[in-house]
C-alpha cells in the first residue's frame, strides 16, 4: 500500500534546487523526491575494515605521513590564533 507524503513550508531556494536536481537528471519534480527518499531509507550494511579502507583510499586524500610534520603544523597554526 503506499502513502502519501507532503512537505509544508518548504523554503522557495530549497524547491528551486530541487527542481534544478531534477531537471539534471531528467526526471520530474516528483520523481526526483521519490529517488531521494529512497536512497536515504536503503539499509546500509556495515563496511568491513577492508572496504573502509578501500573507499577512503579512493578519496586520494593525501597527508604527510611524518608525525613531526603534523606535529610542526599544528603548533604554528595555534601560534597564529
Amino acid at each position: 500500500m503506499s502513502v502519501n507524503l507532503s512537505i509544508k513550508n518548504a523554503p522557495d531556494d530549497v524547491v528551486q534546487r530541487l527542481r534544478e536536481r531534477a531537471a539534471k537528471n531528467h526526471r520530474s519534480l516528483q520523481g526526483e523526491l521519490m529517488a531521494i527518499i529512497e536512497e536515504a531509507a536503503e539499509q546500509v550494511e556495515p563496511l568491513t575494515p577492508l572496504q573502509f579502507v578501500a573507499r577512503v583510499r579512493r578519496l586520494n586524500l593525501h597527508t604527510s605521513s611524518d608525525s613531526v610534520d603534523i606535529i610542526r603544523a599544528d603548533r604554528e597554526r595555534d601560534q597564529y590564533r
